[in-house]
């Protein structure tokens, strides 16, 4: 009789578990809100006991969590929205923003060696946000631009907030300057996030001045090593040149 309540017991813990994780991750749903990130990052960083693990693409069990924080359907579902007005959705890609920086920080530890202990993971928060950031700035811009008598003055602050956009992610070159830090594999996703997420930014923004961009491309070509690292670099240069006129593009180079 004991050994039948005991099995008894033992499923009920099971199915307790199982719940309380459904509720904490709610990887049924198609979309995550702002309200998922915010409360399944919660419980990631404050939640997660020293010996334990963090969501990692590796682990099938976890898989699944990280899969989700990274998906860029979820803001660009609400976003992308044409029924939607923009106030609500700038305010929105704000929220997905403050969000994006804590899980940033989370995922951002390093080992004893000054290696990523979530490398891959870091990486993918990362593209996530640069990709997150161009729509939060591009709706920024529309929605002072429809609210705009398009004087001087406004043209200076649409200017100033692509400026901004670079600059923010210029702080991505900053974070993988030291290479020996990241993996062969590491390395490759690098590369594929500076010739994806860079070349949408410059192309959407042609206007815009990457001087800032095109300096910080020139002094890491001089310290990478990488050639995957370095074709990119590289391929952004081209696409900047490209896109630029040829006297803003001496102006850049000088």
């Amino acid at each position: 009789m004991r050994k039948k309540y005991f099995i008894m017991f033992s499923t009920l813990i099971l199915l307790i578990s199982c719940n309380n994780k459904e509720e904490k991750f709610p990887i049924e749903k198609r979309y995550w809100t702002v309200d998922d990130y915010e409360n399944v990052v919660r419980e990631l960083r404050y939640a997660t006991k020293p010996d334990e693990s963090l969501p990692r693409f590796n682990d099938p069990e976890t898989k699944i969590v990280i899969e989700k924080l990274t998906d860029e359907e979820n803001f660009r579902v609400v976003l992308n929205d044409k029924e939607l007005g923009l106030t609500h959705k700038s305010e929105t890609a704000q929220k997905f923003f403050d969000v994006w920086r804590s899980l940033n920080e989370t995922y951002s530890l390093l080992d004893k060696k000054d290696m990523y202990v979530y490398e891959k993971e870091s990486l993918e928060i990362w593209r996530f946000g640069l990709e997150l950031q161009q729509e939060y700035f591009k709706l920024g811009n529309q929605k002072i631009n429809e609210n705009s008598d398009g004087s001087e003055s406004v043209n200076k602050v649409l200017s100033d907030n692509v400026e901004t956009l670079i600059d923010n992610s210029i702080i991505y070159l900053n974070v993988i300057t030291n290479e020996k830090q990241f993996t062969e594999d590491g390395k490759k996703l690098i590369a594929e996030t500076i010739v994806t997420s860079f070349t949408k930014l410059i192309e959407e923004n042609p206007k815009a001045d990457f001087t800032n961009l095109k300096n910080k491309i020139n002094l890491l070509n001089k310290k990478i090593t990488d050639p995957t690292i370095s074709g990119s670099l590289n391929s952004l240069s081209t696409v900047i040149n490209i896109t630029k006129p040829k006297t803003e593009i001496e102006s850049l180079v000088n």
